[in-house]
């Protein structure tokens, strides 16, 4: 070092060729604590740890997300196969009185006509249990959302007399699953 410069950077930098400043024998070198006071080796192995745990619950969430998408994908597959089961079954009874009828041997037009009512009772009692409704609409105001007008006529033509843009005579029923129209009635409109 020169006394008369102490101020030099080449004085204030330690030569390449003198000895670095070494641990006693047996020690371990440790980083010093940052100003946390917290050594950084703990504080990295800590970290990694954190990452480590992280990780797992990512792919443990990723795996539970894939599961629940794929459950849903094979209810809604079992939807489309066996949502009408109920349906069928409550149809099963209407096929068998049919079957019934057809076997007897000498059936009158009075025991034709009984097990056709009984049949067509049958059939109203699935349809209500499958919330399948008859839109029915004589006399109601017209609904472009619910009926299907084939024609019009003067109101001087129906009697009793019906008040104009209402329903004056259904040709065909109609019929809703739930609040849908599954098929429209066909009707006549009194001319408005």
């Amino acid at each position: 070092m020169n006394p008369e410069r102490p101020d030099r950077p080449e004085d204030r930098i330690p030569a390449a060729d003198a000895p670095a400043p070494s641990a006693p024998e047996g020690s371990r070198q440790t980083a010093a604590p940052d100003e946390a006071g917290a050594d950084p080796v703990q504080r990295l192995t800590e970290t990694e740890a954190k990452l480590a745990d992280m990780q797992d619950q990512y792919l443990r969430a990723v795996a539970e997300v894939e599961n629940v998408r794929r459950r849903a994908q094979e209810e809604v597959a079992k939807a489309h196969k066996y949502g009408i089961e109920a349906f069928a079954e409550s149809l099963l009874p209407v096929k068998d009185s049919l079957e019934m009828a057809l076997k007897a041997d000498a059936p009158s037009l009075d025991n034709l006509k009984e097990g056709v009512e009984a049949t067509l009772r049958l059939l109203a009692s699935a349809f209500e249990k499958n919330r399948l409704l008859e839109i029915d609409p004589k006399g109601e105001k017209f609904d472009p959302n619910r009926h299907q007008a084939i024609s019009t006529v003067p109101a001087a033509a129906t009697q009793p007399p019906v008040a104009p843009n209402h329903v004056a005579h259904v040709l065909q029923k109609g019929y809703l699953i739930g609040d849908r129209v599954l098929r429209p009635a066909l009707v006549t409109v009194v001319q408005g």
